[in-house]
């Protein structure tokens, strides 16, 4: 005995707009549900692509990622702290007859920790606790000159009509 198949589309009649059982006939076309080509249809609601583009860009690629105002400086400077300078004295000093001498002309030295060691720094910048601990423990510490940035102060009218009105 022979089996009649009925062809797809005839057994698809009825079953929404005649697309076969894809949807509405646009999502049918080239790539369906993506949007398009390239990153398009990546967008933080739409789930396409995103173990691609996770593994792509990272976890930072969706959400905001801050911003600060073109006037506000990030404080760059590099800090480390006497404890760590303490448990790598191998790696940050070299031995001499005194003491260690330990440069770190790019950083400010702050006061965590203890001193053991006699260590003679050189350093950007030095906290007070932390020169008093060096000093304590018979080393010293030299700062580099900063160097003084000349801002120009500039006059705001309406500031100043303020202050006339109060006096």
């Amino acid at each position: 005995m022979k089996l009649h198949k009925r062809r797809k589309s005839s057994r698809y009649h009825g079953r929404g707009m005649g697309s076969n059982g894809h949807g509405s006939r646009k999502n049918w076309r080239k790539s369906g549900h993506r949007g398009g080509i390239g990153m398009s249809g990546t967008g933080k609601r739409a789930d396409h692509l995103k173990t691609l583009v996770l593994k792509l860009y990272g976890n930072n690629y969706f959400g905001k990622q801050g911003v600060t105002s073109r006037r506000t400086q990030r404080d760059t400077r590099q800090r480390i702290n006497i404890k760590d300078i303490e448990l790598h004295i191998e790696k940050y000093g070299k031995r001499s007859n005194a003491g260690y001498v330990v440069n770190l002309q790019d950083y400010k030295i702050l006061g965590e920790g203890e001193v053991k060691n006699k260590i003679f720094v050189k350093c950007f910048e030095v906290s007070e606790s932390a020169r008093k601990k060096i000093e304590k423990a018979g080393g010293s510490i030299e700062v580099a000159q900063k160097k003084e940035i000349i801002t120009p102060v500039i006059s705001n009218p309406k500031h100043e009509r303020k202050a006339a009105k109060k006096e």
